[in-house]
């Protein structure tokens, strides 16, 4: 690296894609939007990526972790039921990672924003010791029509996209050195490209199915607190219902508990949403190949509780994700 300059113009030549939707992008400094049609609320967004906390470099292929930075932020474009735009990206390396390191970590970034449909608008770089990105992802929902994590009401339906505990059980394979066995390569794809559900979100929004929802980065267990409590709700989670990923039995014998990965394991980017029981009857079993699960119901007692298959209630603490939590 030998100068700002330099690095910007090596970040810039990775997103040549469409500059739809932007009157003014990299190379000023501020972007400037064009209005959406129907004049659309924007949706705006940000996330921060951060070596030895949300990758390892030691382990994390860059282009991985390149894809998988943009995608955590672009989830919660899905969660509000929105469209994407573009974003913007902030980035600290050090000089070590600033040549071949980065090419790959910015194509991984690049795979993402055409699947995303995303395009870089600008950003700002640094020298810093160690690799932090801060991304800003922006999207656009039709007036009004943006699902917030308050509108719950008791005996709205909960329900939730995908499989749960699929990203935990893949980070546990790596963390405990089984990423490089071949057989397990299945088991560890969505921990290392997770796929934002953002045509479910648009789905549900466009027909306002949804009265709250939420992405599962956390992990069931602290998301479905988020939801009671900007609602003002509790909640009743059947355990049987709940799609826990399929653990093989080597793993299972090893202290994998499927269950306890889909309750509690994070970054799975999976939609967590209520539906009104008056329009439940319209909701698909799967949008666009995404399988969609009911696992619960909302209750008046501000209370989150398992339901276990014999029929007890235990309390279900929030055991996810929590970047402060012993701290």
């Amino acid at each position: 690296m030998t100068s700002e300059d330099q690095l910007i113009e090596r970040v810039q030549k990775k997103f040549r894609a469409s500059r739809s939707g932007l009157r003014v992008g990299i190379g000023d400094d501020a972007a400037v939007l064009r209005p959406g049609s129907g004049r659309a609320e924007l949706v705006i967004t940000t996330d921060a990526f951060l070596e030895n906390v949300h990758f390892f470099r030691k382990i994390h292929a860059p282009e991985a972790a390149g894809y998988k930075a943009l995608a955590r932020a672009t989830s919660d474009i899905a969660a509000m039921g929105a469209r994407c735009r573009c974003f913007f990206l902030t980035l600290g390396l050090p000089e070590s990672c600033s040549g071949t390191w980065l090419d790959h970590f910015l194509g991984g970034m690049a795979r993402a924003t055409r699947r995303f449909g995303l395009v870089l608008a600008g950003g700002d770089t640094t020298r810093y010791p160690l690799v932090v990105a801060s991304l800003t992802v922006v999207g656009e929902v039709d007036p009004g029509k943006a699902v917030l994590r308050s509108g719950a009401k008791p005996g709205d339906l909960l329900c939730v996209s995908g499989r749960l505990g699929e990203a935990e059980l893949g980070l546990r394979l790596v963390l405990k050195k089984r990423h490089r066995q071949k057989r397990w390569a299945r088991l560890r794809r969505k921990h290392y490209y997770p796929e934002p559900r953002l045509a479910l979100g648009e789905w549900l929004a466009a027909r306002r199915y949804a009265s709250a929802m939420i992405d599962t980065s956390d992990g069931l267990s602290t998301d479905l607190g988020h939801i009671c409590e900007a609602s003002g709700v509790g909640a009743a989670v059947w355990a049987a219902k709940v799609p826990a990923v399929r653990v093989p039995g080597e793993l299972q014998r090893l202290g994998f508990n499927p269950l306890q990965l889909a309750l509690h394991g994070g970054e799975d980017y999976e939609l967590l949403f209520t539906v009104p029981k008056r329009v439940a009857h319209r909701l698909h079993h799967t949008v666009g190949g995404v399988p969609i699960t009911v696992i619960g119901e909302m209750t008046r007692r501000k209370k989150v509780v398992l339901i276990e298959q014999e029929g007890s209630a235990v309390p279900l603490e929030p055991g996810g994700w929590d970047p402060f939590r012993g701290s």
